[in-house]
């Protein structure tokens, strides 16, 4: 006789569901309603339909925001997912080697991020930072407050120092998780650390690398308090990203009505990027 399932459990999170459920959807439901309305303050607003969106669509800088937001997303992945499987392959399996290396590793990602701001702030000065000074003294001209190039290549560079033990820490508990058979087999047969890694450490870290390409392309594409420390969205536009041109013309501009529809859009834009990550992720699972 089949045995009938008990769900009873399911009413001991179901108050949790319901709480996350008002919490998201009393906001949402703000934001939809004012992205279709013109706001010239308390009681005073008039609807005005999709009027925002066509703007918001067709506006140059919100264009170019985009632009650098995909392109800042996309530097950051292709270096730090690389970087993170390369340091947890020489991180130590056990002991007090693996240990204290777990420790050093995971320390930046305890520090807050207005923090993280200040620390690189202050680092990336060349009058007394020691990676500004540093830079300059080998002859190179570097000035993150002053030209774009070193500024977008700053905030890169905070970014992975940052972020990267992530990625490391996500791919080592992968790597531990490959039974030792399949390593005793590959040295057996003699295969080489590149066959190895090829063969057996990467397809195993495949589930791995997904979610952390999800983490790090979702947080990437909403950075927003290490870029406006460090550089203040400059020089110029360099460093604005969509969270910074969102902030500026809802708090800044007091725009409210275009502001909601920019972040209707910029939500649609990470849950479409979700899903696709979802997918493949389950798609994944269902080839194992």
């Amino acid at each position: 006789m089949d045995k009938i399932p008990d769900n009873r459990a399911w009413w001991l999170v179901l108050p949790v569901f319901l709480l996350v459920a008002f919490s998201a959807l009393i906001p949402l439901m703000t934001v939809v309603n004012y992205s279709v309305q013109d706001i010239f303050g308390p009681g005073q607003a008039y609807y005005v339909g999709t009027e925002w969106f066509k703007e918001v669509l067709t506006d140059e800088r919100l264009q170019a925001s985009l632009i650098r937001q995909f392109a800042f997303s996309g530097a950051v992945l292709l270096i730090q997912i690389p970087l993170g499987i390369g340091v947890a392959l020489m991180m130590p399996k056990s002991g007090i080697k693996g240990s204290l290396c777990l420790i050093l590793v995971a320390i930046p990602l305890l520090i807050p991020w207005n923090v993280v701001g200040t620390i690189w702030q202050i680092f990336a000065r060349g009058d007394i930072g020691l990676f500004g000074w540093a830079i300059n003294e080998i002859g190179i001209d570097y000035n993150y407050t002053g030209d774009t190039v070193d500024a977008w290549l700053t905030v890169l560079l905070m970014d992975v120092w940052h972020w990267t033990p992530l990625v490391a820490l996500l791919c080592y508990s992968g790597l531990r998780a490959i039974p030792e058979a399949f390593y005793q087999a590959a040295e057996i047969d003699r295969a080489s650390k590149w066959a190895v890694f090829r063969y057996i450490q990467l397809p195993r870290l495949k589930s791995v690398l997904i979610i952390a390409v999800l983490l790090r392309f979702m947080d990437s594409f909403m950075i927003y308090i290490e870029p406006f420390v460090l550089t203040g969205g400059g020089p110029g536009s360099s460093t604005t990203f969509l969270s910074q041109t969102l902030t500026t013309m809802a708090i800044g501009q007091f725009d409210l009505g275009r502001a909601a529809a920019f972040s209707l859009i910029y939500f649609l834009i990470v849950l479409l990027i979700s899903w696709l990550f979802f997918t493949a992720i389950t798609h994944a699972d269902k080839e194992k």
